[in-house]
C-alpha cells in the first residue's frame, strides 16, 4: 500500500496494527475506543485510566479473553505484546459478534 493511501486517514481514525483495517475513533458505548471492532486487538495507549493516552509502550495488544462484570457487561482481555502489562476494554456496540463468540468459546475452555 502506498504512503499516500496511509495517510489519507483523519484524525478520527487509526489503523488496526493486526489487520490493517482503519477503525473510527468513536463507537457505540465506549468513550475510548482502542481496539479493532473486527479483530479485536488493540493497541496499549493508556496507562492508569482509559483514554489517558499516557502509556510508553504503543505495542499491538493481543485479544486473550473475553469476561462478564458483576453488572453484566462484557469486556476483552488484551495482553501487550511488548511489556506484557494485562487490560480489559468494554466491547463496543459494533464489535464483530462471530469473534467475540469465538474469544468467549476459547476462554471458557481455557478455564475448565
Amino acid at each position: 500500500m502506498s504512503r499516500d493511501l496511509r495517510t489519507r486517514r483523519g484524525p478520527d481514525t487509526f489503523r488496526c496494527r493486526h489487520c490493517r483495517l482503519d477503525v473510527p475513533t468513536s463507537a457505540p458505548g465506549t468513550r475510548h475506543r482502542n481496539h479493532c471492532p473486527t479483530c479485536l486487538w488493540s493497541r496499549h495507549l493508556d496507562d492508569r485510566v482509559p483514554g489517558d493516552r499516557a502509556a510508553r509502550c504503543a505495542a499491538a495488544m493481543e485479544p486473550i479473553a473475553v469476561t462478564v462484570r458483576d453488572d453484566g457487561e462484557w469486556v476483552v482481555v488484551h495482553r501487550c505484546r511488548g511489556c506484557a502489562t494485562l487490560r480489559v476494554n468494554r466491547i463496543a456496540g459494533d464489535d464483530n459478534p462471530y469473534t467475540l463468540m469465538q474469544l468467549a468459546g476459547s476462554s471458557a475452555g481455557a478455564a475448565g
